[in-house]
């Protein structure tokens, strides 16, 4: 017995002593503030550089928060150990980074540690922007920098115990930061590495098309790019593993990238459409040459053509021999169909070559029919209408399983009407 408690006080003080370790290694110093920079230290070129690269990284995507000014912050985001409150990056002395030097800035950047110490959640993506260059972050620095000044202070996120304590991100970035700049591959081209870098970076693509682990870390190795999840939204594979039926090519995907929209496989929709039309959208034509290359190199062949499975699709939209074709004919065909007729503002993408069709959820067709596209990548795209208050749970199901198995020859989805009424419920884009 004795000797018993003799173990267990030795390893509450080990554990103690481990604790106390972790915690004095965890601290992290101040960086000293400073003046706000006077612009006329940055050139002109410094600041336009770091304006693209800012549309690159959707700095103002996450940084602004419904109705507040661009880059003040506030935008909540919601994970499953709370909301995150995205902070103010613009050079408010007080409330955003006016008082930042470029080597806290730096910082931020390449560890997810702020200017005064303090742990940033990896909602900030830091563990893909540290691989940019310091030459990108000094022009990124620059162009935030010489923004005009928001004072307005966020509210401060929430997070469940033990998550609410930051210094714990220490040991997280222990396990899973790689920090350092991108290396390239010696074994690849210019243009290979160039769009690795670009997607890598602050194109972080893999925060959206990876999956993560119990740990909220994106998964690497032949997972990443496997497919994940933003905002509700499921972000298809990039890799071998993606759903289209008809296999991106460059020049499909560059101009995806640049409009939002790709004959061959349809219209950027939910998180992805504020990605193309403020980010993407705003690249450089070799940029986005370099993207396209690097992303379809992970592509898969496939021997389906479009041409065969948009015929086999209209077909089968003419006989109106089930209530799922009859909703297809009263409700989408107007715009969806490859065949002859009136040509209204906007494409006409043809549902059969939708990748959503072919995912094993249908969560992102669902939300795209309850809500419609009201704000498409770039306007003349048109926008659709949604059906949240014209078709019920039990003919949003019976229409999307038609189109599954008859547009896409899939199984159909199973339990889709208790699905659909549980999206309905969820805040996207309802009354």
């Amino acid at each position: 017995m004795i000797r018993k408690n003799k173990w267990l006080r030795m390893s509450a003080g080990t554990i103690l002593a481990l604790v106390v370790a972790g915690a004095i290694f965890s601290l992290q110093p101040e960086i000293a503030p400073i003046s706000p920079p006077d612009a006329a230290q940055f050139s002109v070129g410094s600041i336009s550089r770091g304006k693209t690269l800012a549309a690159l990284g959707d700095c103002s995507a996450c940084h602004t928060r419904p109705g507040g000014v661009t880059n003040s912050g506030g935008l909540a985001m919601d994970t499953p150990f709370g909301t995150i409150y995205t902070s103010n990056i613009t050079p408010d002395l007080t409330s955003g980074i006016g008082s930042w030097s470029y080597p806290a800035f730096r910082r931020a950047m390449r560890y997810g540690i702020d200017r005064r110490g303090h742990y940033l959640y990896p909602a900030f993506p830091y563990t893909s922007f540290t691989q940019v260059s310091n030459d990108d972050l000094q022009d990124l620095y620059a162009f935030l920098m010489t923004q005009p000044a928001v004072s307005y202070r966020p509210p401060e996120t929430q997070l469940s115990f033990p998550f609410s304590i930051r210094q714990g991100m220490a040991a997280w970035n222990w396990l899973f930061l790689r920090p350092g700049e991108n290396t390239p591959d010696p074994q690849q081209s210019a243009m290979w590495n160039r769009g690795a870098y670009l997607a890598g970076g602050l194109g972080h693509c893999s925060a959206c098309h990876s999956p993560r682990n119990l740990a909220a870390a994106e998964k690497h190795g032949s997972d990443a790019l496997s497919g994940g999840v933003a905002e509700g939204w499921i972000a298809p594979a990039l890799n071998d593993r993606s759903p289209a039926p008809v296999a991106w090519d460059e020049v499909q995907l560059q101009r995806y990238l640049r409009t939002g929209y790709s004959p061959e496989h349809g219209v950027a929709a939910g998180p992805m459409g504020p990605v193309i039309a403020g980010g993407l959208s705003q690249q450089s034509d070799e940029d986005l040459q370099a993207l396209a290359h690097w992303l379809v190199s992970f592509q898969p062949p496939t021997v389906s053509q479009a041409d065969e499975l948009t015929a086999r699709a209209e077909q089968r939209s003419q006989r109106l021999d089930s209530a799922g074709a009859r909703l297809y004919s009263g409700s989408c065909m107007v715009c969806h169909s490859q065949q002859k007729g009136p040509q209204l503002l906007g494409v006409r993408p043809s549902l059969a070559l939708n990748s959503n069709l072919y995912t094993a959820t249908p969560d992102n067709l669902i939300r795209i029919v309850l809500d419609g596209i009201s704000h498409p990548a770039t306007r003349d795209l048109g926008t659709m209408p949604g059906f949240r208050h014209q078709l019920s749970d039990h003919q949003i199901a019976t229409l999307l399983n038609w189109l599954r198995t008859d547009f896409a020859g899939q199984t159909p989805w199973i339990d889709l009407e208790n699905k659909v009424a549980d999206i309905r419920q969820q805040d996207h884009g309802a009354e």
